[in-house]
């Protein structure tokens, strides 16, 4: 049985992972508990989602980028390759506060790509590895640790970790393209009141925090990986 497993139950899982779980959870519920709350509330101004991620692009002097709407609920993103906002039914021609701040974030999205935002690069950089690693990563390392071959845990583990680094440069990615589109929001007067500007910085808020609970869930499982197999090495 591999160390760290006592009667069956695997005591780092439940120290490490489990509390990680369970932030996920909350930051799930919370964002579709603010979202719901916030598509409600009609902005002041009456501007459609579309019409927000316009304004950005606008203010950022972007003029190859396309907005168009597709299918589904939360599926909001920006496509670099294709350089294509794809805004959701609850977004694109909707008036809400939470439409306006969501469909602003993307468009905060392709103005980092139209400045080279380091980051972003970064991020896309590693995204062939990292789908790779997210297949091979464990397994390998499972695979070093049964048959005893050190190297395959070190390149499983190796592979595994580029996840959280995925992970680790997504979050200021995220949080700058918020910051950029509540910037306009308010220098352009995309919603007017302040409580409104509020309401939708909640909305991103509360979007940010499913990817710092990402985050913490990757740390855990990383953590609880290398404490069971270097807990075997050290009784070895």
């Amino acid at each position: 049985m591999p160390y760290g497993f006592y009667y069956g139950i695997d005591i780092y899982y439940i120290l490490l992972v489990v509390p990680s779980l369970i932030l996920s959870v909350v930051a799930q519920i919370r964002v579709k508990s603010v979202y719901r709350k916030m598509s409600l509330k009609m902005n002041s101004s009456g501007l459609t989602g579309a019409a927000a991620a316009q304004a950005v692009l606008r203010h950022y002097g972007i003029t190859d980028v396309q907005i168009e709407h597709i299918n589904g609920r939360l599926s909001d993103h920006f496509d670099p390759r294709s350089k294509v906002i794809r805004l959701s039914d609850g977004v694109f021609n909707s008036c809400s506060v939470a439409a306006v701040g969501i469909a602003a974030h993307e468009a905060g999205h392709a103005a980092q790509h139209a400045s080279g935002y380091l980051p972003i690069k970064v991020r896309n950089a590693i995204v062939p590895v990292c789908n790779i690693a997210s297949w091979v990563g464990i397994p390998l390392a499972l695979i070093g640790y049964y048959m005893s071959m050190e190297p395959l845990i070190y390149i499983g583990l190796g592979l595994y970790s580029l996840i959280m680094i995925f992970q680790l440069v997504t979050l200021p990615v995220e949080l700058n393209a918020s910051s950029r589109a509540l910037n306009v929001i308010a220098q352009e007067g995309l919603l007017r009141t302040e409580e409104e500007q509020k309401d939708a910085k909640k909305v991103l808020t509360a979007a940010a925090m499913t990817y710092v609970a990402a985050l913490a869930t990757s740390l855990a499982n990383l953590l609880r990986l290398v404490l069971i197999f270097s807990n075997r090495r050290g009784r070895d």
